[in-house]
């Protein structure tokens, strides 16, 4: 069995020794046996799991990678999958948003406000029923509004908001933009762009950037994979006594 210390692990990377002992701290990597004067003993299957838990990142986020390393190191598979399947899910989920924001960019150039509504229009929709469809608050709305995002009418009776069509095309538009990390003030200018005839450009070569990272997502997950099925098997023949006894997956010597 090889021994390996904190920077043999940190080199392939390009981290840091200290960056290595905090992900074992964190329980991403294993518990590592130590040697009479404390020194920390690496071992193939903790260089195994760094490179699961960096390759989990791009595809599935820090949180979520380190919750997955936590699940398996406290013999938690089922509860891995879970947080996997939920990223597979969110990805499918950001395809079908970007799928209907392309459709809606279709009609742009078709449709205007000022056009006769059509008989299988969206009912004009409250700011809570909007945000129930979204999936986000009625505040993060409010916050759009206040940054030009959206522009909704006000009910002249009660003062209500009321968010027309193209209101929703927005707000589907720029919550597809903020999962994509874009800042708000670049989804008010891609959004007051797509208003005027000349701004589906901008609009395309968002959503093109926006497919481009759904797609290097989905890679990166079959990535992941790849690295966590190696993983798997290492754990299975159980090449670290410290996973053996229940609760010493994280520790912070």
């Amino acid at each position: 069995m090889i021994t390996l210390r904190p920077s043999d692990l940190a080199r392939e990377h390009g981290l840091s020794a200290q960056a290595v002992r905090n992900y074992e701290r964190e329980g991403f990597i294993p518990p590592a046996q130590r040697t009479q004067s404390g020194y920390r003993i690496y071992t193939e299957l903790h260089v195994a799991a760094l490179r699961v838990y960096l390759s989990l990142i791009p595809g599935y986020g820090c949180s979520a990678g380190g919750q997955i390393m936590n699940a398996l190191h406290d013999d938690e598979l089922d509860g891995a999958l879970t947080i996997i399947d939920r990223g597979h899910d969110q990805l499918l989920r950001d395809r079908d948003t970007l799928d209907a924001v392309r459709r809606a960019v279709d009609h742009l150039t078709a449709e205007s406000d000022a056009d006769p509504p059509h008989p299988t229009a969206p009912v004009p929709r409250t700011i809570g029923a909007l945000a129930r469809r979204l999936g986000v608050t009625p505040a993060t709305l409010r916050n759009w509004e206040e940054v030009g995002i959206l522009t909704p009418a006000r009910d002249p009776a009660s003062g209500y908001r009321v968010f027309r069509p193209s209101d929703i095309r927005d707000a589907e538009l720029a919550h597809l933009l903020r999962r994509g990390g874009y800042p708000l003030d670049h989804i008010s200018t891609v959004v007051e762009q797509i208003r005027t005839a000349d701004g589906s450009d901008a609009l395309s070569s968002a959503l093109d950037d926006w497919h481009l990272r759904l797609r290097a997502r989905g890679l990166a997950m079959l990535d992941a994979a790849t690295h966590l099925s190696h993983y798997l098997g290492l754990l299975r023949t159980g090449l670290n006594p410290a996973l053996a006894a229940p609760g010493t997956a994280r520790t912070t010597g």
